[in-house]
């Protein structure tokens, strides 16, 4: 079955063009010109993933991605946002957003965005889903699942949430270069990906906070290091 793609951009001919291209490589892409005809449409089918513009007419992108994490904690957010409101990088992602691209983009970047996202999220399959979670602390980390339970609680994760936390967790004790890790996540190790993943961490760290036990310590001027 096709991948289907809520898309939300109000600039007419942008969006045209754009989602006549990524029709191009098979996805069903279901376009929204604003924010509130945009959580109508999410509202009634089911997407894989949804690209969202941020300054939008009735409803904003930011307050569209936090009614959209209302109804569905794991469906992956990609932001677009104008290269001079960086800023935005980090808002959306702190209102539950996956990951950002700025315009003006090309579709090939744009293509290879959704594809990481879509091909993780193939992965969570039945089948996949019989892997052990791993164990970090008191907890149970499915990565497969992307939940992390434990102390009576289940935290659904999102898709960078669970990328940050399985690259920690499978390197226990150890001192994890910055950069390193910045471009086994996001390719690239520029200042706001390094802001975005302070975020990251810094709710990674909210979530694990029932185990006392468990530290993700800063390394000045090298990294991070995960103990428990």
């Amino acid at each position: 079955m096709k991948k289907k793609i809520l898309y939300v951009e109000d600039d007419p001919n942008l969006a045209f063009a754009t989602k006549d291209n990524l029709e191009q490589f098979d996805y069903d892409i279901i376009h929204a010109a604003d924010g509130a005809e945009a959580l109508e449409l999410f509202g009634k089918e089911h997407f894989d993933i949804c690209v969202l513009d941020i300054m939008l007419p009735k409803m904003d992108g930011f307050t569209l991605a936090e009614q959209i994490r209302k109804q569905d904690a794991l469906v992956p957010i990609l932001f677009l946002t104008a290269r001079s409101l960086q800023e935005d990088k980090i808002k959306g992602l702190k209102l539950g957003g996956d990951d950002y691209i700025t315009k003006p983009f090309s579709i090939e970047e744009l293509r290879l965005r959704i594809e990481v996202f879509l091909r993780r999220s193939t992965s969570a399959t039945p089948a996949a889903s019989k892997i052990e979670p791993g164990k970090v602390g008191i907890y149970d980390f499915d990565f497969q699942k992307l939940t992390l339970s434990g102390n009576g609680v289940l935290q659904n994760l999102t898709f960078r949430e669970a990328e940050v936390l399985k690259y920690l967790s499978d390197r226990p004790g150890q001192v994890i270069r910055r950069d390193d890790l910045l471009k086994a996540i996001w390719g690239d190790d520029d200042y706001f990906m390094g802001r975005s993943l302070d975020v990251f961490i810094s709710r990674l760290r909210k979530y694990l906070s029932a185990d006392p036990a468990i530290k993700i310590d800063n390394i000045h001027g090298v990294g991070f290091r995960m103990r428990w």
